[in-house]
């Protein structure tokens, strides 16, 4: 099981992590845009956006911990 982690994973699972992964990656997209033009309101929210991302990963990590939790369970 170990051995196929994103192969068993639910598509719900793979859907947060690039959600996440898109987040993450357009954020830091902003912070250098706003950074490069000395742009203080898009710096912030660039970093909001990154957050989201950031949580995001968080809930897929709890995702997935539950679903293989339930798998040794049965």
């Amino acid at each position: 099981m170990l051995n196929e982690f994103w192969a068993t994973a639910s598509t719900a699972y793979k859907a947060l992590v690039f959600s996440a992964m898109g987040l993450i990656a357009v954020g830091i997209i902003l912070n250098i845009v706003a950074n490069t033009s000395q742009n203080q309101g898009l710096a912030m929210a660039s970093l909001a956006v990154i957050g989201a991302g950031l949580v995001l990963h968080v809930v897929g990590l709890i995702y997935r911990g539950q679903q293989i939790r339930k798998g040794y369970k049965k």
